[in-house]
């Protein structure tokens, strides 16, 4: 399977898997960003990448973001759908300063990794319930 993807820099790198085993490739800063304490950035990645058919883009953070940044994305992950391909849809990556004090992400700095994950498509349909009895709702379990 082939990714095509559009560099809004052709100076910065093609993102590529780091290791023979990774599952997930790093993306870069397009350009310097600061992140104001306690807020929302988003940090460009100078990609629009065109998700094959059949598949999803998954933007992660890092796992060493948040100790070495104080930066979390904020809902976990971003999704990328297949149509989001555009000349203006450079993917952004959103993360949240929990920190009380500014962070800079340099330009080229790695700032998340991509996953492409297949994806499957339902019907919608309205229904009741499989069960007449419940769980217990939400936090049920412990």
């Amino acid at each position: 399977m082939q990714l095509r993807i559009t560099r809004i820099d052709t100076t910065l790198p093609l993102p590529e898997y780091e290791t023979a085993g990774a599952c997930a490739f790093d993306v870069y800063a397009r350009e310097e960003t600061v992140i104001a304490p306690t807020s929302l950035g988003y940090i460009p990645t100078n990609l629009i990448v065109c998700v094959p058919e059949g598949h999803a883009l998954l933007l992660c953070s890092r796992s060493s973001t948040p100790k070495k940044k104080n930066l979390l994305t904020p809902h976990g992950m971003g999704i990328i759908d297949q149509d989001y391909c555009g000349p203006n849809d450079e993917m952004l990556v959103q993360v949240w300063n929990f920190s009380d004090a500014p962070v800079t992400v340099a330009r080229g700095e790695r700032v998340a990794q991509a996953l492409i994950v297949p994806i499957a498509r339902c019907e919608i349909v309205e229904g009741r319930p499989r069960t007449e009895g419940s769980r217990g709702g939400f936090g049920s379990t412990g």
